[in-house]
């Protein structure tokens, strides 16, 4: 049996590598100059490979088409996915937040040993699918010049995210060929700008252990961790994660609580004894006990209380005004930045489309979609790149069904 697979990114060498090493002929066509050029900057360069976490928890870290991967990811788990480069040879260590990453913290060892694995795989560089369509049971694939046959194609083009790795939307210019229905793509794990002028005075700015409130109409989240301050926006894992949860059209609100372990009346208690120890300072210098020394002066003012004001002089009214903006300093949300820059694309391939346990096409047998080209995507941590082996291994084990 001959087979195709369309993209040579994680998704695609590890279905490629999966099926040659069980005897099929794969051919992997990949667009750039070499594979794997996304996995390549994943993870700041060190590639967040996989979460080792339980199969439930998994899918609670996806925020759509965790029903659709159940299937998916009890057939390979993150377990399976850290034993799999184990055995390959690969080195891995787990960090914070259970993130497996590794240990040469080089993300080109991860492209490294997939294509190990796949150096069965018949693998052509920088070309492009002209057309593909079906005819007789087989599938006719123009490729520069020539038309080739195949009786599989797997489609792992990734989506619409970090466009200059290849991610342009290939795979779903071949869903809508066959008549397939496409899920408009939008940001997902994007920076969030915010309208309030002070950012650019925090650029750089990294926040820890503080909790991100999001308030949409009736939708409630919060998120705890780490964020980043940039020059017009928040980045950084928690501002990330929400990121993938707000929808443009709705009413949005967005707050950091400063101090997520303390209650207002802890707050208070908190603000009397550094006031009491502080008589004679001003606001200023006691606030930098309690928040980051460039964070003072923009939460002072954007309370309106002068910082030069001495403790002493601080009024009730005031000091409940600092613990309510503690726990819950508002930002003015902007919009999302744009797709191009996301993590991960949201939307891709209508999973009603799919068949979960195979991730056949429904409507065309021996057509296949796995990875981000499907409407998946999940919060930061390792879980995306899983989504991609878990869908891969899916496919590989069930395509001669």
């Amino acid at each position: 049996m001959k087979i195709l697979v369309i993209g040579g990114g994680a998704s695609g060498l590890m279905v490629g590598g999966l099926l040659s090493n069980r005897g099929y002929h794969v051919t992997i066509c990949e667009r750039n100059e070499k594979c794997g050029k996304k996995i390549y900057i994943t993870g700041k360069g060190r590639c967040n490979l996989t979460n080792n976490c339980s199969q439930d928890e998994f899918l609670n870290n996806v925020v759509r088409g965790n029903k659709f991967l159940i299937s998916a990811i009890n057939q390979f788990s993150p377990k399976d996915t850290i034993e799999f480069f184990e055995r390959l040879g690969l080195k891995l260590k787990e960090e914070r937040g259970r993130r497996v990453f590794p240990l040469s913290d080089k993300a080109s060892d991860v492209t490294k040993y997939l294509l190990k694995n796949a150096e069965k795989c018949e693998i052509i560089l920088n070309q492009r699918i002209e057309s593909i369509f079906k005819e007789d049971n087989k599938f006719k694939v123009k490729l520069g010049l020539n038309t080739l046959e195949f009786d599989k194609v797997i489609i792992a083009t990734g989506g619409k995210s970090y466009p200059s790795t290849g991610s342009s939307g290939d795979g779903y210019k071949i869903a809508k060929d066959f008549n397939i229905n496409i899920i408009s793509q939008r940001s997902a794990l994007v920076p969030i700008k915010i309208k309030n002028k002070f950012c650019n005075k925090l650029e750089g700015l990294s926040l820890k252990n503080v909790v991100l409130k999001l308030e949409m109409g009736k939708i409630k989240k919060e998120f705890f961790g780490e964020m980043l301050f940039t020059n017009d926006a928040i980045s950084g894992p928690i501002a990330l994660s929400m990121s993938s949860f707000i929808e443009d059209k709705q009413k949005i609100k967005i707050a950091i609580d400063f101090k997520p372990a303390l209650t207002e009346k802890q707050l208070n208690d908190r603000l009397l004894r550094e006031f009491s120890a502080n008589l004679n300072k001003n606001i200023l210098n006691v606030m930098k006990n309690l928040l980051p020394n460039r964070f003072v002066d923009v939460f002072l003012e954007n309370i309106n209380i002068d910082n030069k004001v001495e403790t002493n002089s601080i009024t009730k009214e005031q000091r409940i005004k600092i613990i309510k903006s503690l726990k819950n300093f508002e930002l003015e949300f902007d919009k999302l930045y744009p797709i191009e820059t996301g993590v991960v694309t949201r939307g891709g391939v209508d999973l009603k489309e799919i068949n979960p346990k195979t991730m056949e096409c429904k409507k065309v047998k021996g057509l296949y979609f796995i990875g981000e080209v499907l409407d998946i995507d999940c919060l930061t941590g390792g879980y995306n790149l899983q989504s991609c082996f878990s869908t891969a291994f899916a496919c590989a084990n069930n395509i001669e069904l």
